[in-house]
């Protein structure tokens, strides 16, 4: 499980994310749909930029790796005003 922990100004908050959502997401993402929708937005403002295609078998390898290395710290990120963000497997 990814879990999330973001804390502002003294409050905290702690966001747990199951590898079922992740490989849900994953799904989304690599959607035909998604990708031609993204695209028509991207050119219907003009810009010439295309987001890449992604298929689902280069991510799967990314998703079990994930669930292998449990307790690994991906983000830890301090700021001067206090906000800390921790993402953590």
């Amino acid at each position: 499980m990814l879990k999330v922990k973001v804390k502002i100004e003294g409050k905290r908050f702690s966001i747990p994310v199951p590898y079922a959502i992740l490989n849900l997401a994953s799904l989304i993402i690599t959607s035909k749909l998604l990708n031609r929708l993204i695209n028509k937005a991207i050119r219907k403002n003009g810009s010439k930029f295309n987001f890449p295609e992604v298929d689902r078998k280069d991510l799967k390898p990314l998703l079990q790796g994930l669930s292998n290395n449990s307790g690994l710290i991906l983000v830890d990120t301090k700021l001067k005003d206090g906000t800390e963000v921790i993402v953590k497997l």
